[in-house]
């Protein structure tokens, strides 16, 4: 019988369908030190961010067949050296599209709103000083004409930008590896095709007034202190993707300056442990790398996973 662990959780009914093919299905999480022991039993294992699978522990589990990633990232799976072992690496890039999207444009409202300070201050302060914080929030500023710029042209990078085109913004993106993004817009049931064509990284950081990044972690940043210099006076900036894609030296450094006005971020360098001094910045809205946790995202990731292991296993 085709053991799996699924060990940073499932939908389930992704676990269902596992087990209704047959598949013998443990959902019990097991720390990471504890892996190199108990993995080698298995045939397949689920993660997402938080279990890692690396050559070590790889190369102690001789029975291992499939190792499934529920979303979009693999940085933390070795990848090439698990293929090369004959170990197929699946991901379910599609599934959490709609769902990180939707979060980087909530993070957008809530700077453009200023909503994250207003909704600390009026607990505390609401009652008494209630004029003085009007006076204070009525400075937000309308997404309609504005630009987003998109870093990477992929699954979400789409998303976004038709969510960014239905609120009237101009989309600009960046993407070496894509030469053109095509969608159909639907607005009032009317079907509109779109196509954007890439632009280069400083053409895009010059004319952004907002800058969301959609790419994976590659091992080094891809927002630094140059391109930040590169950067529109008053920036906005959305990260959603994973953590070091921007340099938070850089970017601490912008938001002390006022080059960005303000940053929305779910993703950081040093997770689960975040550092505090980005997380209390006053122009900081945040939240705890929530992008595909949604209802409907972990459904379709959950049944997306599975019938990929069925059928690779089966």
């Amino acid at each position: 019988m085709v053991k799996v662990l699924v060990n940073d959780g499932m939908h389930l009914k992704g676990i269902e369908l596992l087990k209704t093919a047959g598949f013998e299905v443990d959902t019990v999480n097991i720390p990471q030190d504890q892996l190199p022991e108990k993995l080698p039993s298995y045939n397949a294992i689920c993660v997402r961010s938080a279990t890692k699978v690396r050559t070590e522990l790889i190369d102690q589990c001789p029975n291992l067949k499939v190792i499934g990633r529920g979303g979009v990232g693999l940085d933390n799976i070795d990848v090439d050296y698990a293929k090369s072992k004959g170990i197929a690496v699946v991901n379910t890039p599609s599934a959490s599209s709609v769902s990180v999207a939707e979060l980087a444009f909530g993070h957008l409202f809530s700077v453009a709103r200023f909503l994250y300070k207003s909704n600390q201050h009026m607990p505390a302060e609401g009652h008494n000083e209630f004029k003085s914080l009007k006076k204070s929030y009525a400075k937000g500023f309308e997404l309609s004409g504005k630009t987003l710029g998109i870093i990477g042209g992929g699954r979400i990078g789409q998303e976004t930008a038709k969510i960014a085109l239905g609120v009237g913004m101009k989309v600009l993106f960046v993407d070496p590896f894509v030469k053109n993004i095509s969608f159909e817009l639907n607005i009032h049931n009317h079907t509109i095709p779109v196509s954007i064509t890439p632009v280069p990284m400083e053409e895009m950081l010059n004319q952004a007034d907002v800058i969301t990044l959609h790419i994976p972690f590659t091992g080094s940043a891809v927002l630094n202190s140059k391109e930040f210099d590169q950067m529109k006076d008053g920036a906005i900036l959305i990260n959603a993707s994973r953590g070091g894609t921007v340099n938070e030296d850089a970017l601490l450094e912008a938001l002390d300056s006022g080059k960005v006005a303000a940053a929305g971020i779910d993703v950081y360098e040093n997770e689960p442990k975040p550092r505090m001094d980005l997380l209390a910045h006053p122009n900081v809205s945040c939240s705890p790398h929530i992008g595909a946790s949604t209802k409907e995202a972990q459904e379709k990731v959950g049944i997306e996973l599975a019938n990929q292991l069925i059928e690779l296993l089966s």
